[in-house]
């Protein structure tokens, strides 16, 4: 017997954000102002953002990805989307951390995104 990580089926691939927390919405315009500077979306439409987990405490932690591993702001990006929740009333802290599972597809782009960008 073999001990993997495989998910079980039915499992999600992308932690449930907090949706119910009072702060929530105020987190997720924080992150519609970070854009990438390749693209004129911002993170949020293009999908990048993947869990906001939002604690009791008002601790946020967000999971983001990249469009691609080789991102030239990979290094800076998070520290941009961190510094736009900080400011938030409320918050006690910000910690972003990037994730390459799954991967990043055009499919988790808002319909916004895809008007904006010419694929719709």
């Amino acid at each position: 017997m073999t001990d993997t990580a495989t998910p079980m089926e039915g499992t999600p691939l992308i932690q449930p954000s907090t949706t119910d927390h009072p702060l929530y919405d105020n987190v997720i315009e924080a992150c519609r102002t970070v854009y990438d500077p390749e693209i004129p979306v911002n993170i949020q439409d293009l999908g990048l953002i993947y869990t906001v987990d939002i604690n009791d405490e008002n601790e946020v932690k967000v999971l983001m990805s990249l469009t691609a591993p080789g991102c030239p702001v990979a290094g800076e990006m998070p520290g941009w989307v961190a510094e736009a929740i900080e400011p938030l009333a409320g918050i006690k802290s910000v910690d972003v951390e990037l994730v390459w599972e799954p991967q990043w597809g055009m499919d988790m782009m808002s319909d916004e995104a895809r008007l904006e960008l010419g694929f719709m």
